[in-house]
């Protein structure tokens, strides 16, 4: 090969040789190369950072803790800017010190909210945090420390489903909240109730979850004035119902707090006509007595809102026998669909107490209702009729088969 070929391949490889040097070093992270080759809790941080967000912004361990990753002696690494491990105090400060800088983080994703630390402070977390409280929630026990992952991911701790199981690791912790005076069956409550079910049976993640009614970084309870206003957000209906009720008037005299009085708070169950008057979860008996006569039109309430539930479970039933035995029912169907509405607009009303406009849903519903019920009877008796159909053909075709196999061996005989 030519002198003058080797020289000019050199000086095109030149350039492509030192990006891949300066690359080499930009990348390389002495942290993580040494705290690989450790054992447990010194490991662990490096063998989780990559599957970290902000690893995955390009940050290293040096954006936290100081010191210079490009060195490879401990000395050297650990310089004047090293910081080391940070107390539980600094923490939120750290934190603060990125999420907070608008300008900064505009850099990473200019959509996200940078007064996460100071709505923080405004919390029952923060001000135990401000009154030195250590043991008060920071930002790690929450979002994690070396592997936080995207909010929307998953696998992440403040995912929908996987919420309520980090805010009970302290909130389920009794020697943790003793101090506290606060109760640990939050979590167990709440994995009963009918939003935890619509989250994790049904995989509804607009379902409500710890932080949609106390707030996250801001996080505080609720108060008795402001809990249906927080149920309002999901419940606008029944709020709106409930507001021209006269309830409404009778539950801020007596301070009482609205949806919890009926519904309770973290154990909420699916509503039935089994918390009116007579029920076996009579919620009516806590202000009125069983002689008056609101109860008396509550309890009868209550007869019609079972019964009709009764029918249309019992209509649902008989429809979906008549279709396995081969009869259009989609026209039924849809009917019994329109009378299960009617049913739980009318059981909606309860909460605006207008007693004719809950008469006149239930009216609607048991035509409906009525409608369906002709449509099922005129089904089951043409099933009846194909059966008995059938039941004649089979046995003409059978006595007509017998009296050919007799004429056979007639004239078998014969011969």
């Amino acid at each position: 090969m030519k002198e003058w070929f080797k020289k000019l391949i050199f000086l095109l490889s030149l350039p492509i040789f030192l990006a891949s040097f300066l690359y080499a070093q930009s990348a390389r992270n002495s942290c993580l190369s040494c705290h690989l080759e450790l054992e447990g809790s010194l490991a662990a941080p490096a063998q989780s950072f990559s599957r970290d967000i902000h690893a995955q912004f390009g940050l290293s361990c040096a954006s936290c803790h100081g010191g210079n990753p490009l060195k490879e002696e401990i000395e050297e690494a650990k310089d004047r800017s090293f910081k080391g491990k940070f107390s539980r105090q600094a923490i939120p400060q750290l934190c603060a010190s990125c999420h907070a800088d608008a300008n900064y983080m505009r850099n990473y994703n200019p959509s996200i909210r940078v007064d996460q630390f100071e709505l923080y402070l405004t919390s029952r977390h923060g001000q135990a945090y401000k009154n030195g409280d250590l043991k008060a929630a920071i930002c790690t026990d929450c979002h994690g420390v070396h592997q936080i992952q995207r909010a929307n991911m998953p696998q992440s701790s403040i995912f929908p489903w996987n919420l309520a199981s980090t805010c009970s690791r302290c909130h389920s912790d009794p020697d943790l909240m003793k101090p506290y005076g606060l109760a640990t069956n939050q979590a167990e409550d709440y994995r009963a109730s009918v939003h935890a079910q619509a989250l994790y049976e049904k995989k509804d993640l607009s379902a409500p979850t710890c932080n949609d009614c106390h707030g996250n970084h801001g996080a505080l309870p609720p108060g008795v004035s402001s809990v249906a206003n927080v149920c309002r957000q999901c419940h606008p209906s029944q709020a709106e119902l409930f507001t021209q009720s006269p309830h409404k008037k009778a539950f801020d005299e007596a301070r009482i707090s609205e949806c919890e009085a009926c519904h309770g708070n973290h154990r909420i169950t699916s509503p039935s006509a089994e918390m009116l008057a007579g029920g076996k979860q009579d919620l009516c008996l806590q202000c009125h007595s069983s002689d008056s006569s609101l109860y008396q039109q509550a309890s009868k309430l209550r007869e019609k809102f079972n019964s009709l539930q009764n029918q249309i479970e019992s209509l649902s039933s008989r429809l979906n026998q008549v279709k396995k035995k081969g009869v259009e029912m989609s026209e039924a169907r849809y009917e019994l669909q329109q009378a299960h509405s009617f049913f739980l607009e009318a059981r909606n009303l309860i909460h605006g107490l207008s007693f004719p406009e809950i008469e006149e849903k239930i009216k609607a519903t048991s035509d409906k209702l009525n409608l369906v019920d002709n449509v099922v009877l005129a089904a089951e008796k043409e099933i009846r009729y194909r059966k008995t159909g059938l039941v004649i053909a089979t046995t003409f075709l059978f006595l007509l088969a017998l009296a050919l196999l007799l004429k056979v061996r007639e004239r078998r005989n014969r011969v």
